[in-house]
């Protein structure tokens, strides 16, 4: 009885768990393309903002349950594929450039596209854990797209093709940006950590929708000045947060 609880058709739990986490990022991206399709833009792009939580919550599940697997990582990367690089291309393409710019559109399109399936593939494959990330991450370029639509912010073809071809030469580039992922309990100044925190909800605050914009904004400019922020909140090696020096 123990047995068939823990197991379904012969796979463990741990492994199912995180795995149907990530299908809850497919299940954002195509329904934002669907949304598109309808041109209703701003749910479309709020998906592709979804389909970030599930990005980020697959993996912590996975490493608290001891569950990642090799199938698991195939899986979340064509799920990044979908909402982070076909889904905020199709919702840039249709809100802002359409049939009208004739070859140079579904170009720049499919370019933002690519960069990103590559940017995955070179990622699976020499990614080291406890550095920075080489070139912008697909969940950030396509954030950095959507956040665009989130804001209303009113722009021509042109600039709507080039916004796809900067982001897209940046997620294959050797741009170092920051990995938020090294962040722990144990490492992180508190006193830095909550006021970042706390610059944030200001922001969102004050900003709102346009909130998204400004920071994508700020995190690609980020790497582009060598600034990695996630190195700022922790805590220098062998140091303490003041927090911890009072206990």
């Amino acid at each position: 009885m123990k047995n068939t609880k823990k197991k379904m058709n012969g796979i463990p739990l741990r492994t199912i768990i995180p795995n149907m986490i990530t299908s809850g990022s497919v299940f954002c991206g195509v329904s934002s393309l669907i949304l598109t399709a309808h041109e209703r833009f701003i749910p479309a792009a709020l998906l592709v903002c979804f389909a970030v939580f599930f990005d980020v919550m697959d993996g912590r599940v996975a490493r608290s349950l001891g569950g990642g697997s090799a199938f698991g990582e195939e899986l979340d990367s064509l799920a990044d594929a979908i909402s982070f690089g076909v889904a905020p291309a199709f919702l840039i393409y249709n809100a802002y450039i359409g049939p009208e710019a004739g070859l140079f559109g579904p170009v720049s399109a499919a370019f933002f596209t690519l960069c990103g399936v590559l940017r995955l593939a070179r990622f699976n494959v020499t990614h080291v854990p406890t550095g920075p990330f080489q070139g912008l991450p697909i969940p950030a370029g396509g954030l950095a797209l959507v956040s665009i639509v989130i804001a209303r912010l009113p722009m021509t073809p042109l600039a709507a093709m080039a916004a796809m071809c900067f982001t897209g030469a940046l997620m294959v580039s050797s741009v170092p940006y920051c990995n938020a992922k090294r962040l722990k309990k144990t490492n992180v100044n508190r006193v830095k950590f909550y006021s970042l925190m706390a610059f944030v909800c200001l922001c969102f605050i004050i900003m709102r929708e346009k909130a998204f914009l400004a920071f994508a904004a700020i995190y690609i400019v980020s790497g582009l000045v060598r600034f990695d922020a996630a190195e700022w909140v922790m805590l220098d090696e062998g140091g303490e947060s003041p927090a911890e020096e009072k206990e």
